[in-house]
């Protein structure tokens, strides 16, 4: 009660929502810049069982904005670095690491242990996996994402909204879409965007506020200004419209 007592005193909290916080289960895909910071508030709240995945080694170059590392963890395992830090700021909650790469043959038996993903990943690849196999299951993820001075925060939850694919039908042709490695990104954004995601995972857990379901919360740096972009259901979406995307595996889909 005392660890968690400026929380509990707010209104749509309280004793209540402190332990459906204890009891909830929340996956986040990625270790870097967003889901250092993700982590790192879900851990400090008290969210019960927390799953973190990531394949990557801590390099000099995530330094600026990967807020869970320091230059004497530079080559070891993300995932590794993460728990021990997670646990040094909370022992009380449970971290499960997973150092792999997402794929259609682990993701489905991953994400069925979790209540709420959060979608802190680098590349389209597994964004769309994430939303084909959230479909699926119907599981709500937070989306994130940012690139230089810009970054975006959407949550989809197919059983009020639509999907990602909604948004973004397909993924842009290969090599059409420049990466942080490529085209920068400033270190601070990535504790906005991830704030922001947190903020969305708690909404979902405590069922309180207005998540952002059906609508993409854009934020420019440069112009100090937040925007949001209305998107509906896609009746022709291949993901979560068409009644035979159960059943089908094509692309990124999960095999049913």
């Amino acid at each position: 009660m005392e660890r968690y007592s400026r929380q509990i005193i707010l209104p749509g909290i309280g004793k209540e929502g402190q332990e459906r916080i204890l009891k909830s289960k929340v996956l986040v895909v990625g270790l870097g810049g967003l889901g250092s910071s993700v982590a790192y508030y879900l851990a400090a709240a008290g969210i019960g069982m927390l799953g973190i995945v990531d394949y990557d080694f801590v390099d000099i170059t995530n330094l600026n904005r990967q807020i869970l590392y320091k230059e004497e963890d530079l080559g070891k395992s993300k995932t590794e670095i993460a728990k021990d830090e997670l646990k040094r700021l909370n022992s009380e909650i449970k971290i499960i690491p997973y150092h792999l790469r997402l794929t259609k043959e682990n993701i489905g038996e991953i994400f069925k242990k979790y209540d709420i993903i959060v979608d802190c990943s680098d590349n389209f690849d597994t964004r769309y996996l994430i939303n084909d196999i959230a479909v699926l299951f119907s599981k709500p993820f937070v989306h994130g994402a940012l690139l230089g001075y810009e970054g975006h925060v959407t949550t989809i939850d197919v059983k009020k909204g639509p999907c990602y694919r909604c948004l973004f039908k397909e993924p842009p042709p290969s090599g059409t879409t420049p990466c942080c490695r490529e085209a920068g990104v400033l270190g601070a954004l990535a504790g906005v965007v991830g704030s922001i995601q947190s903020l969305e995972v708690f909404k979902l857990v405590l069922g309180i506020g207005n998540p952002l379901v059906g609508e993409l919360l854009t934020f420019d740096v440069l112009k100090s200004s937040f925007r949001k972009i209305n998107f509906i259901k896609n009746k022709n979406c291949i993901a979560c419209c068409k009644k035979e995307s159960n059943n089908l595996f094509e692309g990124n889909y999960i095999d049913a």
